[in-house]
């Protein structure tokens, strides 16, 4: 990518079964989609075709089965994986064929990511139990892309247009999230900012969460954010970061809507979740943070209900491409 080029940002497919191949024509049928970033989606073109056909959309002209031979100048193309066929699974119903599918699309997307071959990546929805089928342990999108890039450690960070949250931990059980860890919660605040600047906030203010009702209240409520959360923040006002807390998560997210702050961090995958998808469901985007490569997403599921209805709304997936998009160039920038 030059400083001319729209970056170019891999799409993948999602669950075959799901919206995903619907919200993904939805979004790239939008000319401003095309026109900030080259989309490359990555998946099956029969499905994809079968998709069209039912909602009345067009597909990409480019369909191309090896990366080498997509011309440059494309800003809509899909790469055909060809991992499965419509003839083998029913839109809207759970699948193996259709996990396994989904996996090996994240899988090339990503490698496209850490070869140089796409700027940044975003994900169309899959199917845990789907995936599950195929005896491949997956908690997650975020997890698995880390293990694909060799790394131990990320984070999920979520963005609308009023509110970033940035999370300390995510798919664990409360009782786990609760045993809190000054230095992963210091490592938070740290690649929250690093994805707050990239976003485009050149001196981000953070605000961090307390664990405990009134952030423990001085001890009164629980000891960790005395012990684990305060120690992280002191730590990071000492790196030149500008951060505050623990605070009152009760308190702190309405002043964080209110402008106060550009970025939460949560203690834990509700605490954050559950403000973000009040706030603007239809628009909320899932980011990976502590991977060598960008990765966003829509932050809503495979919807097997509404399948095939024409009733999914794209307006995540458009979104976490514009967003994905921005990191890359601001990325590209600095």
């Amino acid at each position: 990518m030059t400083n001319l080029e729209p970056p170019r940002i891999a799409i993948t497919l999602g669950d075959p079964a799901g919206v995903g191949p619907e919200v993904v024509l939805k979004a790239l049928s939008d000319p401003a989609i095309t026109q900030a970033a080259r989309c490359l989606i990555v998946g099956d073109a029969r499905v994809l075709q079968r998709t069209a056909q039912q909602i009345g959309l067009r597909m990409p002209d480019t369909v191309v089965t090896d990366i080498e031979s997509l011309p440059s100048e494309t800003h809509a193309a899909i790469l055909d994986l060809q991992r499965i066929a419509p003839s083998q699974f029913q839109p809207g119903q759970l699948s193996a064929l259709c996990g396994l599918a989904a996996i090996e699309y994240i899988r090339a997307a990503t490698l496209l990511c850490l070869r140089g071959q796409a700027d940044a990546m975003a994900t169309a929805p899959v199917n845990k139990e789907a995936i599950a089928l195929n005896g491949i342990p997956f908690t997650g999108h975020t997890e698995y892309i880390a293990q694909l890039c060799g790394m131990t450690e990320s984070r999920m960070l979520l963005v609308n247009d009023r509110l970033r949250v940035v999370h300390v931990t995510t798919h664990c059980s409360l009782r786990d999230a609760c045993a809190v860890d000054r230095h992963r919660v210091l490592q938070t605040i740290l690649a929250g900012h690093a994805a707050a600047v990239a976003m485009g906030f050149p001196d981000p203010r953070i605000a961090v969460c307390g664990l405990n009702p009134h952030a423990g209240e001085h001890g009164l409520f629980g000891q960790e954010d005395e012990t684990a959360i305060l120690p992280a923040v002191q730590e990071a006002k000492k790196e030149g970061i500008r951060c505050d807390g623990p605070l009152p998560a009760d308190t702190l997210f309405y002043r964080a809507v209110r402008g106060d702050y550009d970025l939460v961090v949560a203690m834990y995958h509700d605490q954050g979740h559950i403000p973000m998808k009040v706030i603007d469901f239809e628009r909320t985007v899932n980011v990976s943070l502590g991977l060598p490569i960008i990765r966003t997403s829509v932050d809503h599921g495979t919807a097997f209900d509404i399948v095939g209805r024409n009733q999914a709304d794209p307006s995540s997936l458009k979104a976490a491409i514009r967003l994905a998009a921005t990191m890359a160039r601001n990325t590209r920038c600095a």
